[in-house]
């Protein structure tokens, strides 16, 4: 359990908080290219890390986020005129560029200066693979962006999509982190029906994976540290006496990545903290990773027919208000929470705990580990901080296409942790085959 200290620290995420000034050092998702959909379209309310803050699209097609508030007189700029390369406050014609300048102020004379001297807070934007994303902290400190695989993809392929939870942003995170709850939360109790030869060392079917992960709900844990935050292994014994290994990455401040069945692959998750009580649950698709969905079927994630009627900011039709729709008839026969939807699922038990949950009271076993070092490493990265050392991950040199998960039933003599590295021969023949 954690200290009452530790837990608003690590929960707490506004501008001067320890933990806030963390996250500020990274690059962040601030909304989808989607919401912001042509030049001169209507601007956009956001709120991140707490600020609330105005995105819009101007004339030339770049994106400008800046403070909600005029600096003349407080009047919120959501309601401005977007216009010929800036956003003009209707209270008194004040007209700011994406940059936060002033450019025209026309209820002062001609021959004033004034404007000159009046900015409007904003931060740097950059757009990719469908997200507008951007940096919030100090200027001097300014990464450069790092890739995650959607650098250079065509527009037409980029693929985003955000779903709202209201949660503290942790929750969210410990949820993804925790691999023990899939032989639980997301049982079909009818899965233990679907039994086929795929338990030997290779690629299990993804039936065949279901099955092991109810058949096995103790997994050992073990964690390995890493440039960018850790991996950790979950291992199940399998019916037939192999070890299935499901290998997730965690990577600074609140990235996941989680397996596909039954390859695994880098599909991206961000826990993107809206305040300390919401968060914005991002899904990012690489090419790769598109592949991979086209090839195996998505895991839990939007299918293009929702997409379709939808749009990429998902729907809640699964939430606190009507339950979760959770049936007791099928919780008794054929899903184990008795909620039909996967992601649902995952919202229900990490919501219900309440928007801030008090870890103070709780009890960790030996299948949180991940858990327990996502939490260290947050706490030690803040505290360091705050001594003026740099944390993990803000190089954009790195080489962050180079993440991925796994899942495996190993042969004799394999180490999981060359899964899902370029050391995995089932990395290798993806790579050959999709040429990306």
């Amino acid at each position: 359990m954690l200290t009452a200290e530790d837990n608003r620290l690590l929960t707490q995420v506004g501008p001067g908080t320890p933990m806030g000034n963390l996250l500020r050092r990274y690059w962040h998702p601030a909304l989808l290219s989607w919401e912001l959909p042509e030049p001169d379209s209507p601007p956009v309310r956001v709120c991140l890390l707490g600020e609330d803050l105005i995105a819009f699209r101007d004339t030339t097609d770049n994106v400008g986020l800046v403070a909600n508030a005029c600096p003349h007189r407080g009047a919120s700029m959501f309601f401005g005129r977007n216009e010929e390369a800036g956003l003009r406050c209707v209270y008194h014609g004040w007209k700011f560029d994406t940059t936060g300048a002033c450019v025209d102020m026309p209820s002062e004379p001609a021959e004033s200066n004034f404007k000159t001297k009046v900015r409007i807070g904003a931060y740097p934007t950059h757009e990719s693979g469908g997200v507008v994303w951007t940096y919030m902290g100090p200027p001097e400190k300014q990464p450069g962006f790092r890739d995650l695989g959607t650098e250079g993809v065509a527009r037409e392929d980029w693929f985003a999509t955000k779903v709202h939870s209201p949660c503290n942003w942790l929750q969210g995170l410990e949820g993804n982190v925790d691999t023990a709850h899939i032989s639980y939360l997301h049982r079909d109790l009818r899965q233990h029906l679907n039994v086929d030869d795929t338990d030997r060392p290779g690629n299990p079917s993804t039936p065949m994976s279901y099955r092991i992960w109810a058949l096995d709900g103790a997994p050992e844990l073990e964690v390995q540290d890493t440039w960018y935050g850790f991996r950790y292994a979950g291992i199940r014994n399998t019916p037939n006496g192999h070890k299935n290994v499901r290998v997730s990455d965690f990577f600074l401040p609140y990235g996941t990545y989680v397996p596909y069945t039954p390859v695994g692959g880098d599909m991206c998750l961000l826990m993107v903290p809206i305040d300390d009580t919401s968060l914005w649950r991002y899904h990012i698709a690489t090419p790769r990773s598109r592949y991979a969905e086209a090839r195996q079927g998505p895991s839990g994630s939007a299918s293009a027919a929702a997409l379709a009627t939808t749009g990429p900011i998902l729907p809640r039709d699964y939430n606190a208000a009507n339950d979760y729709r959770i049936d007791r008839d099928r919780q008794r026969t054929e899903l184990f929470t008795g909620i039909e939807s996967f992601v649902s699922q995952d919202f229900m038990a990490t919501e219900s705990m309440g928007s801030v949950f008090d870890r103070t009271g709780e009890h960790l076993g030996t299948t949180d580990k991940a858990v327990i070092r996502l939490r260290g490493l947050l706490l030690e990265s803040a505290r360091r901080l705050e001594q003026g050392i740099d944390p993990l991950g803000v190089e954009a040199s790195l080489l962050w296409k180079s993440i991925r998960s796994a899942e495996r039933i190993l042969g004799q003599g394999e180490d999981w942790r060359a899964l899902g590295t370029g050391r995995d021969p089932v990395v290798r023949a993806l790579e050959q085959e999709t040429n990306v």
